[in-house]
This record gives structure tokens, C-alpha cells and sequence, in this order.
């Protein structure tokens, strides 16, 4: 078997549904399966392409397609976003469920978690009632051994009707079966012998009169008919997108659909019960479909997880030891970035001056190479020398605590909390994800089914800081709090101070969110399910490899793109006069007022500002505005730094509330896009600005007035 792998075209039509085929030869493969089953490892071992997998919910967020061939023929796989259910809550189950009714494809492949097959069965149940074309991928086989537990796959195939197949997607195991048996799906149609699930006779009475009046419109007219007595709005709207031809323009299908109503309705049968009474169905003929399919050899298969999650998830221990690995990653970053980032700095000192010799011995006008060495490299070495090494460490750790299944665990922590705020739990996700990158947190945010939570979270996301903003907070931690502390005890302390000014942030998202719940985004919290996965063994290979380039690369990589006009500009402002005095001063001078009332001044209101595109380049700015340089500058030490600082009237109050509006003010350049691309909204946009800004400005005023009033 010769398997090659390539990405292909999305003819993106209506969310993304149609895939474009090559040939007439090619063959189209739906991938589903619930959150944290594995379902990206395995398109990851059948494409060869590098879709992002991790031991919680929410990964695949949209459709992700690859291609592999196979005796001489291209299958394309199309990565659908992890779903729970085809009822779709959330735009990414819509995804999911549109792609399977009506994206043409000639097959789909559930996968479905071996350690809790029952479960899966609800997906896979409500899949064949749309279409017999399915292949049932029991992954995780391996984790099933290691906990006792045995599936008859054989039996499951003969219940079910499909064709079943037992994978390990992360070793190999079972893909070539997998491919096979796609490749006999693709030549035959399951027609008769595929499991139909049957309901209550209120509601089997009610399908016998609609479902015939829908042949002509839908492959599988029974699971239609469901939906629209449901009264599925989202899927009604699907409905006259994609199909040819509305039936609801039928007389025959409107009368039809009444007299289904009106038995309903004569046994006292709500929209709500409906819904409730077809889910409770599913679940009771996958716990038959389960009864001698599935066997325990250890009864007790769980008992070391379920032991330490009365730790992790303890009302009393939970949040304790959620708070202490925050600040061991913290005290782990700070340290051993240090090193790294003194390194590249030395790097890209030498690298300037064999530019600057260049230039100089080719007799190039200082006008020209200026701008270009002291503006455009000296900020983007800044950016990169700064931020490249705690995104490294900061990272894999991240991906570590992923890996190992622990991240669920803190939004199931911190959902109470969020609940009280009338938010949603899985915003402590995306919360998380922000540490590394605001951005990348707001991207996250669409794992959250409900719009309006998801806005929630979009807009409070920046209220955590990113790793932007880590070497200010940390300059300032040493040079004015910690600094008289001897050197062992030092990073811990730091670390210590660090935790709390994010524990800070953290409870003003939960403050902000509640603030917005009830003016601009008012509702109640949904509900919504979260797994809690089994605790798995982390790849480290994988974990380097996904941290590294899908995220540290990816994440300086936008940074760099905003740092490197950023830097021409700022140097324009550092070397244009207007009289006797350069931009940069006129515009902190203007600042000044207003910046005293918030504890600040002009020059460090003007960074705030000048350092949007990059967060890292604020410290810099306020140097080169001090110093009255006409590029960016560096001092050799802290201590140098403390004292430039104190000459120009800091105090520790000044350095507090620098923290304070480092951590509060408006995102960075990359993030608002972000924003911006997400919500499709300039509004949405410019209220993520304002809201922080405001915060800070006024914890700022009010922490500066009352050191004031009590003359500290």
C-alpha cells in the first residue's frame, strides 16, 4: 500500500461543505466522532498532514482536508469538528451535521472512544439514520486493553449493520483494515440491514405520516422528518440552502407535517418532550447495543483516575493546586528564559553591526540603511529575543498539561464561577490559551456553543496576560519589588507576584463577564458537556514538535509581521523634529496630563500606545524616549534600569501601576484582527479595545487617589 498525502481545494461554498473532487475516480470521507476521541490522530495517520490533536475537548474547530491514494485512487478526508450530538448547539455542530446531510460524500467514518463505547453510540446512532454509507472506528483500542476492557467488534458490526474497526490511530494499528474497508464502502451501498433506531409509539406514529411525504426530498427521509418536527431552526435554514427543491412549498409534505403535529399533540407531547424523548431513545439502544458487546475484565479499571480527580477537581484542593502549577509554569518561564534571551540579544547586536558595516562600506546614504537597521531590525531582534524564549518554555508546558488531560479539569474547576458570571465554563479554556497569546485564546473561543458566551469570552480574553506582556510585568516585579531580595529566593518570590497580579486578571474577567451578562450580552449560562478525559501519557516528541511549530513559530510569526512597520514608524517618531524637539516628545508631553491622574507619565502612555503592534517593544520605547535616543535601546542590567527609572520619578507606585495597565488595556494589533475576523464586527472590535482600557484607566485612578488620600 503506497499512501501519499497533500492538502486539496475547498470550493467554500455555504460554510465550507463542498469539497471539490479531482476526478470522477475520487472519493469523499467524512471523519466525525465526539470531542477527545482521537479523531484528528487518525485523519493525522491516514492524510500524513498535521491537524492538531489534544487530550480535550474543542480541537477541530473547523473543517481541516487532507488526501491520501490508494491502489491508484485519491480519498479525500474531511476532519469535521468533534460534535456530541447532530442536533447542533454550536455553529461548529452545524459544520458537522451539514457536512454529513448534505455534502455529498460517499461515506462517513465515526470514531468512537473504546473506553466508553456507550457514549460514542449516540453519534453513531443518529449518523446512520442520515446515511447507511458508515464506518464505525473504534479507536483507542490500546487504552481499552490497558483498562480490562474488551469490545466484540464483530457483534457490535452485526448489531449496528456497518462495518466496524478496531484502531490504535496513535501506533498504526488498524489503519490498514481501515482503509480497506473504506475502499469496499466506496464500491457497494449498506442499503437494508443498518440499524434504525426505534422511538416511542407516539412519536413512531407521528414518522409514519410525515416520512413518506419527504421521499423525494432527503436520501434518509425519517431522520428529516424528525428534525422537522423538532423544529430545528438552524436545520430548517440548512434545509433551504441546500436542497434543490423547499418542501415546504408541498402541500402534500405541510399537511403531512400538521396531522404528524396533531398526534403529537393529542398525547400531550411538547417540542421540549419530543427532543427529550428522541434523546432518551438513543441512549437506551446504545446501552442495548452495548449489553454483551462490551466486557470488563477489572471492574475497577477507573479507580486511579476517579482517585485523582477528587484531587484535581476537589471543591477544597482543586483550585489550590490549579493556582501552584500556574506558578511553577510561571517560575520555570521566568527562570530559565533569562539565559536564552541574554543570548539572542548578544546575537543580534553582533548581526547589526555587520549590517551597519555593510552598509557603510558600500557607501550607502545613512538615510537609507537608518531606518532599516535602528528601526526595522533593532524592534523585530527586540520582539524576537524577547519573546521567543519564554514562548518556548511557556509552551510545552502548556501542551504538556494538555496532553496529560489536565486542562478539562480547570474548566471544570472554574465553571461554577463562570456560571455565577452567566458565562461558560469552557471559557477557563480559552483562558488558558491566552497565557500563550491573546489571539490564539480568541480562536479558541469557538469551542463555546452559545454566540453570546462566546462573545463573553472574545471580549474579556485580553484580561489574562500573554506572553507579550510577561517581560514587563516581570521587569517591573524585579526592578522595584523583588530587587532587594538575595538570588535564590528571588525567582520564587517573582514567580509568587506574577501568579498574583494573573489571579488579578483572572478575577476581573470573571467581574467583566458578569458586568456584561447583565448590559450588553444579557442572558442565562447554557449548558454544555464536558468530558473529563482519561489521564493519558504524554508524547514528548509530539509535544515539542506541536509546540514549537504550530504555536511558539506561529505566534512570533504574527508578532514579527506587526513589529517590523511598527519599528519604522517608531523610529520616524524618534527622529523627526518639530522645532528643537522630536515627535516622540511633543506627543509624551501632550500625554503627561492625563497620565499623572493614573499614576503614569506622557512617555509611558506614549509606549503603551506605540507598543500596540507588539507588546514586547514598551520597556524599549520608554528607554529611547528617556534617554532621548533615536532608536530603541537595551541597558546592560536591570539595576541600570531601576535607576534610570528613579531619575525620571518612578516609584514603586509608578512600576504598580504600570503592571496594572500592562495588564488592562487594549490588545494588541494581531489580537484585534483576530477579534475582528471572528466576530465579523468593527464593533465587537472596537468594544474589546475599550472595555480593558477603561478597566485600567480606573483601577489605575482609583489605586493612585487612594495612595494619595492615605500619603503612601
Amino acid at each position: 500500500m503506497g499512501l501519499t498525502s497533500e492538502s486539496v481545494g475547498i470550493n467554500a461554498l455555504d460554510r465550507g461543505i463542498v469539497i471539490q473532487k479531482h476526478s470522477e475516480c475520487d472519493r469523499i470521507f467524512a471523519l466525525a466522532g465526539n470531542p477527545n476521541v482521537g479523531k484528528s490522530t487518525v485523519f493525522n495517520a491516514l492524510t500524513g498532514l498535521r491537524q492538531h490533536t489534544g487530550n480535550w475537548a474543542g480541537k477541530t474547530v473547523s473543517n481541516a482536508t487532507g488526501m491520501f491514494t490508494y491502489k491508484n485512487r485519491d480519498y479525500i478526508m474531511v476532519d469535521i469538528p468533534g460534535t456530541y450530538s447532530l442536533s447542533a448547539h454550536s455553529k461548529e455542530e452545524e459544520i458537522a451535521r451539514d457536512f454529513i446531510c448534505f455534502g455529498e460524500s460517499d461515506g462517513v467514518i465515526v470514531v468512537c472512544d473504546a473506553t466508553c463505547l456507550e457514549r460514542n453510540l449516540n453519534l453513531v446512532l443518529q449518523t446512520i439514520e442520515i446515511t447507511p454509507n458508515v464506518i464505525v472506528c473504534v479507536n483507542l483500542m490500546d487504552e481499552a486493553e490497558k483498562k480490562s476492557i474488551h469490545i466484540d467488534l464483530e457483534q457490535l458490526s452485526a448489531k449496528l449493520g456497518v462495518p466496524v474497526i478496531g484502531t490504535s490511530a496513535r501506533n498504526g494499528k488498524g489503519m490498514n483494515q481501515l482503509i480497506s474497508c473504506m475502499e469496499k464502502l466506496s464500491d457497494t451501498t449498506q442499503e437494508n440491514s443498518v440499524l434504525q433506531p426505534s422511538y416511542t409509539a407516539p412519536i413512531e406514529e407521528a414518522l409514519a405520516v410525515l416520512t413518506p411525504a419527504l421521499q423525494k426530498y432527503f436520501k434518509n427521509p425519517r431522520w428529516l422528518a424528525l428534525r422537522l418536527l423538532e423544529e430545528n431552526e438552524s436545520f430548517l435554514e440548512s434545509i433551504l440552502k441546500h436542497l434543490p427543491n423547499n418542501p415546504f412549498e408541498d402541500e402534500k409534505v405541510c399537511e403531512a407535517l400538521r396531522l404528524a403535529n396533531v398526534i403529537l399533540a393529542k398525547h400531550d407531547i411538547s417540542k421540549e418532550q419530543l427532543r427529550d424523548n428522541i434523546v432518551s431513545c438513543l441512549i437506551l439502544c446504545a446501552e442495548e447495543i452495548c449489553c454483551g458487546v462490551v466486557s470488563y475484565y477489572n471492574e475497577y479499571y477507573q479507580k486511579k483516575d476517579r482517585m485523582i480527580d477528587r484531587i484535581l477537581t476537589s471543591r477544597l484542593t482543586g483550585i489550590p493546586i490549579m493556582l501552584l502549577l500556574l506558578g511553577i509554569v510561571f517560575w520555570i518561564t521566568i527562570s530559565g528564559a533569562n539565559y536564552p534571551s541574554a543570548l539572542l540579544s548578544n546575537l543580534f547586536a553582533k548581526g547589526q553591526h555587520i549590517l551597519l558595516t555593510f552598509f557603510v562600506d558600500l557607501g550607502v546614504p545613512a538615510l537609507f540603511y537608518e531606518p532599516l537597521i535602528f528601526g526595522v531590525y533593532r524592534v523585530v531582534s527586540w520582539v524576537i529575543a524577547v519573546m521567543l524564549p519564554p514562548m518556548a518554555i511557556f509552551f510545552p508546558l502548556f501542551t504538556l498539561l494538555e496532553d496529560l488531560g489536565y486542562l478539562p479539569r480547570i474548566a471544570f474547576n472554574l465553571d461554577h464561577t463562570f456560571s455565577k458570571c452567566s458565562a461558560c465554563g469552557k471559557q477557563a479554556l480559552t483562558m488558558c490559551m491566552g497565557f500563550g497569546c491573546n489571539a490564539a485564546g480568541i480562536v479558541g473561543c469557538r469551542i463555546i456553543d452559545s454566540p453570546r458566551e462566546r462573545l463573553i469570552a472574545a471580549l474579556t480574553n485580553c484580561f489574562v496576560p500573554c506572553n507579550g506582556r510577561f517581560p514587563t510585568l516581570i521587569a517591573m516585579i524585579s526592578m522595584f519589588i523583588t530587587y532587594t531580595v538575595t538570588a535564590p529566593f528571588q525567582p520564587f518570590l517573582g514567580a509568587l507576584v506574577l501568579t498574583g497580579v494573573v489571579l488579578f486578571g483572572i478575577m476581573m474577567t470573571f467581574l467583566v463577564s458578569a458586568l456584561l451578562s447583565k448590559t450588553f450580552l444579557k442572558g442565562q449560562p447554557s449548558s454544555f458537556t464536558l468530558e473529563l478525559p482519561p489521564y493519558r501519557r504524554p508524547h514528548i516528541s509530539r509535544i515539542i514538535l506541536r509546540s514549537v511549530l504550530d504555536r511558539t513559530l506561529f505566534v512570533l510569526g504574527r508578532s514579527v509581521a506587526f513589529a517590523a512597520p511598527a519599528g519604522l514608524f517608531i523610529w520616524l517618531f524618534a527622529n523627526i523634529s518639530i522645532g528643537n524637539t522630536i515627535l516622540l516628545t511633543h506627543c509624551s508631553t501632550i500625554l503627561d496630563p492625563f497620565a499623572k491622574i493614573i499614576g503614569l507619565d506622557g512617555v509611558i502612555l506614549l509606549a503603551f500606545l506605540l507598543g500596540m503592534p507588539a507588546n514586547e517593544i514598551v520597556i524599549p520605547i520608554i528607554l529611547m524616549t528617556y534617554l532621548g535616543a533615536g532608536s530603541l535601546l537595551e541597558l546592560e542590567s536591570l539595576t541600570q534600569m531601576r535607576e534610570l527609572f528613579s531619575a525620571n520619578g518612578w516609584t514603586w507606585v509608578t512600576a504598580i501601576n504600570v503592571m496594572l495597565f500592562s495588564l488592562m488595556h487594549w490588545p494588541c494589533a494581531t489580537t484585534l484582527l483576530t477579534i475582528r475576523k471572528e466576530t465579523g464586527s468593527w464593533k465587537w472590535t472596537l468594544l474589546s479595545a475599550l472595555i480593558p482600557t477603561i478597566c485600567g484607566i480606573l483601577v489605575c485612578f482609583l489605586f493612585t487617589q487612594i495612595l494619595d488620600i492615605f500619603n503612601l
